[in-house]
């Protein structure tokens, strides 16, 4: 009779390790047994030895080895087999770690969070709260710098299990957007201006939005700022409005500006703007701040917050370290407001 399950797996696959497959993978990164033992932290025989035994067990099982030796100085020849069993380790392993991290999650080992630059210190303060809950259960937190459009992107793959920061939610658009997820609202705004024009050449404490095209205007593209301009113009936008520069990233505007380099007025979120106009934000000293009347195009607004995958919380005991965070970020966000 034949065997079916795990008894029908040939006993020289399941002598082969994980780490062999993971010195497979770093070789055929490496190009050479050498290049991967300096990887690897190891002595080249060690390294040489598992491609040896590894060869012996698949020439067996598949009727070719997986790796030829080309000479000294030359990189490793992997056959077609090699290949393919290449891209499966990179499978395995990486859908083993996968299957760990979600154990350790859903059991409240570890918690991934995200947060955005300007959003660092609520989970700052709020991780002060819980710091002795989590040292207790041993939680490993895990924080990650975060861009405001890799935000959906990183929960979605459940790279991160939270996320502190900004989206741009459009009239109605914002149902759909974020239906997935769970909201934790701070707060909403719209866009300021950082300006080094004179008064006379930009007058007063506001501007219009369908006046933004009498401007010399440094953006950034990508994120927030890019979002609101489509929303507002099209995504032709740069064939409507004046763009002196575009930028990566808000402190390399901060210093076009500064330095005089370019004249003109940054787009930047209604909270940049009143850091900067309040003196919280040292690199835009000198700058003027004017906010932005949003009087074209669909409502458009940068929300700020805490979000989650939907229905995650749900699924945890109150004592889980989402649980624990999540209330933690709300008790800070109370205290924001009380103090606002």
């Amino acid at each position: 009779m034949a065997l079916s399950g795990p008894q029908q797996y040939p006993t020289e696959l399941l002598d082969t390790t994980m780490d062999q497959l993971r010195t497979l993978i770093v070789v055929h990164e490496a190009g050479t047994a050498l290049g991967a033992a300096r990887r690897l932290g190891r002595e080249q025989s060690s390294v040489q030895k598992q491609l040896d035994t590894m060869n012996r067990t698949f020439a067996a099982l598949c009727g070719e080895e997986l790796v030829r030796k080309q000479g000294r100085g030359r990189d490793a020849l992997f056959t077609a087999t090699g290949e393919a069993l290449v891209g499966l380790a990179r499978r395995t392993l990486g859908e083993w770690a996968e299957g760990v991290h979600d154990a350790r999650r859903r059991l409240g080992r570890t918690l991934s969070v995200g947060t955005t630059r300007y959003t660092l210190g609520f989970l700052l303060d709020a991780a002060e709260r819980i710091g002795e809950d989590y040292a207790r259960a041993n939680v490993d937190l895990k924080v990650t710098h975060v861009r405001t459009g890799d935000l959906f992107t990183k929960l979605r793959s459940t790279e991160l299990d939270l996320v502190c920061g900004s989206v741009v939610v459009t009239e109605g658009e914002e149902t759909e957007l974020l239906a997935p997820y769970e909201v934790m609202e701070w707060r909403r705004s719209g866009l300021s201006l950082l300006t080094n024009l004179p008064p006379d050449r930009l007058p007063g404490t506001s501007l219009p939005a369908h006046e933004l095209d009498r401007l010399p205007l440094v953006i950034s593209a990508r994120g927030l700022i890019g979002r609101f301009l489509t929303a507002w113009y099209g995504t032709d936008y740069r064939q409507k409005l004046s763009i002196a520069a575009e930028i990566e990233a808000a402190h390399y505007g901060f210093e076009l500006l500064r330095s005089g380099l370019v004249s003109g007025a940054m787009l930047v979120t209604r909270g940049i703007g009143e850091a900067a106009a309040d003196g919280r934000l040292p690199e835009a000293g000198g700058l003027r701040t004017l906010e932005i009347v949003g009087d074209v195009g669909p409502r458009t607004e940068v929300l700020v917050g805490v979000f989650t995958r939907r229905g995650e919380r749900a699924s945890y005991p109150p004592g889980h370290p989402l649980n624990l965070l999540w209330k933690a970020l709300s008790a800070e966000n109370e205290r924001w407001w009380l103090q606002s």
